[in-house]
């Protein structure tokens, strides 16, 4: 448990980031495939309340991850809380169903290839991320932990002069599922109520 602080940048050209993080240190991990599973709440608009539950695959591994609502600030900061689940595919499979049994419905599906750098920054131990998301783009995030709220405008900071550091400007305030969201909305047979209902995250 904690806060999630990060910030989505677009227009990113990866191979140069990946040589800028080198430049400051940090390591980088093989790139993995992600697929995130979003779901809606039986009886909570998740549009209303501005929180997200999802169920994440890495490679064979499995998460099932809560987010709260936004913090105020400049960056995007809320609680978050990832529990690991049952690993493999049937392991996957067996968490969605158990949940759609509960109430629980499948609203989009995000996959991605992403590849995370570690770094220390400013004092705090930082991720950026170089996600290429499947009909989406290519995109960095910068992100960190913050143990409570009384940590959160130094987190709030380091992820701020870290991506200035990083010469990245061009902010992305949407979340992936919020993009496709867009992109299924603007597509022919789309339901255009679907984007009205669903969390940002």
């Amino acid at each position: 448990m904690g806060y999630e602080v990060e910030l989505k940048f677009r227009a990113v050209e990866h191979a140069e980031l990946a040589k800028r993080l080198a430049e400051l240190g940090a390591s980088a991990e093989p790139p993995v495939a992600q697929e995130d599973l979003y779901l809606a709440h039986p009886c909570r608009d998740f549009a209303q309340t501005n929180e997200a539950f999802r169920i994440r695959r890495v490679g064979h591994d499995n998460f099932v991850t809560y987010k709260g609502p936004k913090h105020p600030g400049a960056t995007k900061t809320r609680e978050e809380i990832e529990i690991p689940v049952l690993a493999s595919e049937e392991g996957f499979a067996r968490v969605r169903v158990l949940l759609e049994r509960l109430g629980f419905s499948p609203v989009a599906t995000i996959r991605k290839v992403r590849t995370t750098f570690r770094l220390e920054y400013a004092g705090r131990s930082l991720e950026v991320a170089l996600d290429a998301a499947e009909q989406i783009g290519d995109f960095a995030e910068v992100e960190t932990l913050a143990a409570s709220q009384e940590d959160l405008p130094h987190a709030q900071d380091a992820v701020l002069e870290c991506a200035k550091a990083l010469g990245l400007n061009q902010v992305e305030p949407r979340s992936y599922l919020r993009m496709a969201l867009e992109r299924a909305d603007a597509a022919p047979h789309s339901h255009p109520a679907m984007a009205t209902s669903l969390p940002d995250r």
